[in-house]
């Protein structure tokens, strides 16, 4: 009896001692001790601070989440010709965000205000950049029509505030991607107290500009260094948003004496910053207009759309708008919009965006009123052999320029580079507060596997590399021995030029060549989806075209995605929904 009194206190002490283990451990996860160390992570008094609040990353502006998948890229349900330009192939994409709508007037509108008011086009060191990034309004013209209401009102009359910019080409479109960026996080940190409130209006100039990258690079030098803008965090941290939380610390922190960390600036590991605006690869483009996740069903596809929209039609079904066109495209000769009285689309040019029913991602307008720019360099074949997760062709990878003093390079109103396109268009290479950029070197690509090259666009695509003309040991670009021919280049293009006399005025040299014998290069981009010029052919997702990235059309404009990090989805999956 007594025994068994022994045993049951023994069996008591152990549990209650494996319990008070258990508790500790709890107690210790509660209050952020790390797993590799123990030690207190986020702790007033210094140390470790990391942002272990974060949930997931925030939808910016104008943005809808696109959950990636595997999709069959190039499936075109009609192709006559047999072109070799659209080989079915598969391939994954990521998560990723993507405009809504395409890109308008007014959102356009802005970003020139903007340019205007912080660059003056008056001050000789900025006159180019307002004008470089101004929509070509002369894109409406017609030798043998008039469209000069188009010309002179399109672009800034508020009867178009909500239709899609056009007159831009893919140069402009990138610039653009890379402003918002830079306004959007610029106002994120400004809600989190880590920059003046109201200081991206009220103090921005030309050597006060905010930039993305820079504050990352070096957050005392953003803004002109000027130290009443860029502020350190300190107490009273503020409201912070449920789908991101700010690290209490970060890289460079300064440890402190006292209750809370001071002198902190906003890093990548604070979880508030964005990922970069850019425009879409062809393969987030097509899976996002094809949407196929509306005909799923557990884990396979019912089928193959031939448009956004499911069916086989370009007309509504529903019966409150059976009959009705479901995107805004040419129907036939002569036919932009119908009848006077009964409207086939409700356009003759483009349309306000959501004037049609958006597709199962919820985006509007992935066919018909303007066909839209994608990131990736035209060739005729998607290499899927090469590669077949998040493919894009088009990737010139660079570094940041280093100073004399070690430091990263500005870009400042002297050291502003321009391009001058080969239709005579001056536009801005880079702008005034951004990190200078170079290529990458051989410190980056010494023995690596996945890549050799800064330039990558001509990556298997039929180059010297791949011809039987190739001649081991010559340069990239070809030397005086083992430079090709133009009759030997797969993509043997015009080399147009313009250059400048010694008086500064510009000469312009054309390519008279008569046995060129493709329009393919390295300038040229591809552009997707139907437009209101177009035909219902060219609204199939699939279909791929190109034209030259520094020359810009009536019909072509573009809308941003943004790369998504973390996980793929949002909620857990269920068979059906």
């Amino acid at each position: 009896m007594k025994a068994n009194k022994i045993m049951t206190i023994r069996l008591l002490l152990s549990l209650v001692i494996l319990f008070g283990f258990t508790s500790c451990s709890k107690k210790t996860d509660s209050k952020g001790g790390s797993r590799a160390t123990g030690w207190k992570v986020n702790d007033k008094k210094g140390g470790f601070q990391y942002a272990s609040k974060f949930k997931k990353q925030a939808t910016g502006p104008g943005l809808v989440m696109v959950e990636g998948g595997t999709f069959t890229m190039g499936k075109v349900a009609d192709d006559p010709m047999h072109d070799w330009n659209n080989t079915p192939n598969q391939q994954h994409v990521m998560s990723f965000y993507m405009d809504e709508t395409e890109v308008t007037n007014m959102m356009y509108m802005e970003y020139l205000d903007w340019l205007k008011r912080v660059y003056p086009p008056d001050q000789e060191n900025y006159k180019n950049i307002y004008e470089g990034a101004s929509p070509d309004t002369l894109v409406w013209r017609n030798r043998l029509g008039y469209n000069e209401t188009m010309t002179n009102n399109y672009l800034r009359h508020p009867a178009y505030a909500e239709y899609p910019v056009v007159g831009v080409n893919w140069i402009q479109a990138t610039e653009f991607s890379i402003w918002r960026t830079d306004r959007v996080n610029e106002k994120i940190l400004e809600e989190q107290k880590y920059l003046k409130k109201d200081a991206k209006v009220t103090d921005v100039t030309g050597e006060k500009v905010f930039s993305t990258e820079a504050y990352l690079a070096t957050p005392s030098t953003a803004m002109g260094g000027d130290d009443k803008i860029v502020l350190k965090r300190g107490q009273g941290r503020g409201a912070i948003k449920p789908t991101a939380a700010p690290a209490a610390g970060g890289a460079g922190a300064t440890n402190t004496q006292g209750n809370s960390p001071k002198n902190v600036y906003a890093q990548r590991s604070s979880g508030l910053i964005l990922p970069e605006y850019r425009l879409p690869t062809e393969a987030e483009w097509e899976y996002a207009a094809a949407a196929d996740v509306g005909q799923r069903e557990y884990n396979v596809y019912k089928g193959q759309k031939k448009y956004p929209w499911s069916g086989s039609y370009t007309r509504s079904g529903k019966r409150q708008v059976r009959g009705d066109q479901l995107a805004n495209f040419k129907q036939g000769k002569g036919d932009y919009g119908g009848i006077a009285g009964w409207s086939d689309d409700g356009a003759d040019i483009t349309n306000k965006v959501k004037s049609y029913p958006p597709n199962d991602f919820g985006l509007y307008d992935m066919a018909g009123n303007v066909a839209e720019w994608v990131a990736d360099v035209y060739r005729p074949i998607v290499d899927d052999e090469a590669n077949d997760f998040n493919y894009y062709r088009g990737n010139v990878y660079e570094k940041n320029k280093i100073g004399d003093d070690g430091k990263v390079e500005l870009v400042t109103a002297e050291t502003q580079k321009y391009d001058t396109l080969p239709n005579g268009k001056i536009i801005a290479k880079n702008f005034p507060g951004q990190i200078a950029q170079v290529p990458v070197d051989e410190q980056e690509t010494y023995l690596r596997q996945n890549f050799d090259k800064s330039n990558n666009k001509g990556y298997r695509d039929g180059d010297k590399q791949s011809t039987r003309y190739f001649k081991f040991g010559a340069s990239e670009d070809g030397d005086e021995k083992g430079k090709l021919k133009d009759n030997q280049r797969m993509y043997d293009s015009p080399m147009h030029n313009v250059s400048t006399d010694s008086l500064g005025n510009m000469v312009r040299k054309y390519d008279k060549s008569n046995k060129r014998s493709t329009l393919v290069n390295d300038n040229v981009r591809v552009y997707k989806g139907g437009s209101w010029r177009d035909r219902a052919y060219w609204l199939d997702p699939a279909q791929r075209r190109y034209f030259p990235q520094d020359m810009a059309t009536d019909y072509i404009g573009f809308r941003c995605a943004m790369s998504r990090v973390g996980a793929k989805a949002d909620k857990k999956k269920r068979p059906r929904n």
